[in-house]
């Protein structure tokens, strides 16, 4: 992909901006160009509509938070604490979030999956491929944690799966309740979920 020009940076900062605090369905072109400072003009010249520039955000904002994944999962750690790593690193996100904007924001991804589950076919595809993604991440450390008698469930897909789904419902309950505080209560549902048999103060660290 090439470079962007600063006016398509301007377009794609305020539109992750105002999707993140407003949602997709309520927001227009005209008010993103707006938020943008730039003529309405400009904004069809870099995309066909608002679903192809949601498109980008999502892909845009996927990219950063791909390689934060990336990096803490393969941390030079045993597999669970970079498990607990990636749960305690959301948490950290949010109430920076918080602190930033005086509100949990949640998920990008969780917020437009909810408002989008039946419409804008094109951003529910995406979406599904971005969550599939994570889930395979996530399996990939369990099998390392199953290789190493660390786990002791059978399905690490369907684990992996329940995992993506905890963490993705205790952010949406941060953002409910404004309190990045409740992800810290994920780690010990998800051990349980595992079947480890490892001391918790063992993996706390």
């Amino acid at each position: 992909m090439g470079r962007t020009s600063d006016t398509e940076n301007k377009i794609l900062t305020a539109a992750h901006s105002l999707f993140e605090q407003r949602g997709y369905a309520a927001l227009g072109v005209a008010e993103i160009c707006k938020a943008a400072g730039i003529p309405r003009g400009s904004f069809y010249y870099f995309f066909e509509s608002k679903e192809s520039l949601a498109l980008a955000v999502i892909d845009q904002h996927w990219a950063t938070e791909r390689r934060d994944w990336e990096r803490i999962l393969n941390e030079d750690a045993g597999p669970l604490r970079r498990l607990r790593h990636l749960f305690e690193a959301t948490e950290t996100r949010q109430k920076t979030g918080q602190d930033s904007r005086g509100a949990v924001l949640g998920c990008m991804f969780g917020n437009l999956s909810l408002e989008m589950s039946n419409q804008a076919e094109p951003l529910r595809e995406r979406l599904q491929e971005i969550f599939e993604t994570e889930v395979d991440m996530v399996e990939a450390v369990i099998n390392e944690a199953r290789d190493r008698g660390e786990v002791t469930m059978n399905d690490a897909r369907d684990a992996a799966r329940s995992m993506v789904a905890q963490l993705e419902g205790q952010v949406l309950f941060a953002k409910l309740y404004n309190d990045p505080s409740r992800l810290s209560r994920l780690w010990p549902s998800c051990l349980a979920l595992l079947g480890t048999p490892v001391p918790q103060a063992t993996v706390a660290a």
